[in-house]
């Protein structure tokens, strides 16, 4: 497999950095609901600190994947889709990095507005984003509950998209982020194969 992408598929370092980050945010979940169960004890402020660790790795990634992803070519959506159905795929696309973005740079300020920094894994300590502020870290982490919240909803939305194209459009969507997929056909693009399903 190609490590760039092309116009029919995305290449190995955009899967790892896809999947890296879906692996990640599923941690973080994780991490949240079993957080509950804890008061403020020992282990909470352990797995909190791992969460706020995740948020900044995620937070990286996602920097790393966009200017790879402004480095190389972009994978041509199915020329079967409607225009509003491209509207809606890249509007989804945008709206996803932009709450991948926000909730860890919510989280990281909140904490900062809390009083307390933020350290990755043990290994250094983050500046603080503001200054102490008990009434900002209260908006802030709001702020990032219903985020989180969003994203959710804009993941399953995502999911159930991907799993439109793949099972009920066929097209070669899903598999250009697939590391074992393979196009229908080698070197179609969409453009290609709307012309083949017309006939011209």
């Amino acid at each position: 497999m190609a490590l760039r992408n092309d116009q029919v598929r995305w290449g190995a370092v955009s899967q790892l950095l896809h999947w890296l980050i879906v692996a990640l945010v599923a941690a973080q979940v994780s991490l949240a609901l079993v957080a509950k169960h804890f008061h403020h004890g020992p282990k909470f402020v352990a797995i909190l600190g791992m969460h706020k660790s995740l948020g900044i790795t995620i937070l990286a990634l996602v920097v790393v994947r966009l200017l790879w992803r402004w480095s190389n070519p972009v994978p041509e959506l199915p020329g079967t889709l409607k225009p509003h159905e491209r509207a809606l795929a890249r509007t989804t696309h945008v709206v996803l990095y932009v709450i991948l973005f926000a909730l860890p740079l919510t989280g990281w300020a909140g904490s900062s507005a809390h009083g307390i920094a933020v350290r990755w894994f043990d290994l250094f300590t983050l500046p603080n984003l503001v200054g102490k502020n008990p009434a900002l870290s209260g908006v802030l982490g709001g702020v990032h509950w219903l985020l989180a919240v969003l994203l959710g909803l804009v993941v399953v939305l995502h999911i159930a998209a991907a799993l439109r194209h793949h099972y009920v459009l066929k097209d070669d969507t899903l598999r250009q982020m697939l590391p074992f997929g393979r196009s229908t056909v080698s070197g179609e693009t969409g453009g290609d194969r709307a012309r083949r399903a017309s006939g011209v």
